[in-house]
């Protein structure tokens, strides 16, 4: 056990259900409720060594961990933790919640996918207008579908394709193999970009990645072709999907945008192949107990002095 790790007593969670859900806290461990707009009730903040961030709108928050002046780890709720380590410095342990939000956001990924290509989000407008609008659309089967990241949500969505007898490439950071076969480095995206008929992105948004999918790779894109953008928003240039989609050379799916939630007046929302759910990959029934269930692992990692799980940044406490 490291000096900072067994330093952890007093834990905050951003709200008392969160907290009645991991009970009982191992021993040695205190839990209380910060819900970043006021002081903890029954602590002092200065007295806080850990803290959850909130699920909704963690990055409004940010600025407020500085009152935290004893600070040792931050558990996100979420597989990205933008502008964490920003806000709280390199001493201070990351952990995001890597896994929790896997199997949903790859079943929404797919199912973007399936309802651009097949026209549901089409039938559903036309519904509206008892309109019987008979047309042959584009199956998801046979498609030339290119993956941009391999963690674990990129893990989870090939093997959603997999039934649906696509011709998967993979990308990645760097070019390698794996125990599925190659992937692709992302200096290759432009030529791989070419052949690709679906662009599913699922990459982390780090300096590297942002702007990823710039003008040049939704460029290179054969007309017709579909974006599946469910990683974050800034991953895509967004006026150049902007340009390409209202264009009508190509369609979108996306999850995610920059800036969100995406301007009143912003010309996706009348392009018709654009179809914009709003960032809801990984809302869904799968997170609560998941979360739960990472969130008492760790408890218990960290009541017994262990190293926590999906650690993005080490800090003082696990260097």
């Amino acid at each position: 056990m490291s000096d900072s790790a067994a330093a952890i007593k007093t834990i905050s969670f951003p709200d008392q259900d969160l907290l009645e859900a991991v009970r009982p806290l191992p021993d040695g461990l205190r839990g209380t409720v910060w819900d970043f707009r006021g002081d903890p009730a029954d602590v002092d903040v200065a007295d806080i060594d850990a803290v959850v961030l909130p699920y909704l709108n963690a990055q409004d928050i940010l600025d407020v961990l500085s009152r935290a002046t004893n600070l040792k780890l931050v558990q996100a709720q979420t597989t990205g933790v933008d502008g964490v380590a920003e806000a709280v410095g390199s001493d201070v342990a990351i952990a995001s919640a890597a896994g929790v939000h896997a199997a949903s956001t790859a079943e929404l990924a797919v199912g973007l996918a399936l309802a651009s290509l097949r026209g549901i989000d089409a039938a559903a407008r036309d519904q509206r207008d008892a309109r019987w609008r008979h047309e042959r659309r584009l199956s998801l089967a046979d498609r030339k579908v290119l993956l941009v990241g391999v963690g674990g949500i990129g893990a989870e969505i090939s093997k959603r394709l997999l039934p649906f007898e696509v011709e998967l490439t993979r990308v990645g950071s760097k070019a390698r193999e794996d125990e599925h076969g190659h992937v692709h480095g992302s200096d290759e995206l432009v030529e791989l970009a070419r052949e690709a008929e679906v662009l599913i992105v699922i990459t982390p948004l780090t300096d590297a990645t942002r702007g990823l999918i710039d003008a040049d790779v939704l460029a290179a894109l054969p007309d017709g072709a579909l974006v599946v953008n469910v990683a974050r928003g800034a991953v895509v240039d967004s006026d150049a999907l902007t340009r390409e989609v209202v264009s009508g050379r190509i369609s979108c799916a996306i999850d995610v945008f920059d800036p969100e939630p995406i301007p009143e007046e912003h010309p996706l929302w009348q392009a018709e192949n654009a179809l914009i759910t709003p960032h809801v990959g990984g809302d869904t029934s799968a997170f609560q107990p998941r979360i739960v269930r990472l969130l008492k692992r760790q408890l218990a990692a960290l009541g017994s002095g262990a190293e926590p799980e999906n650690l993005v940044q080490r800090g003082g406490a696990w260097s």
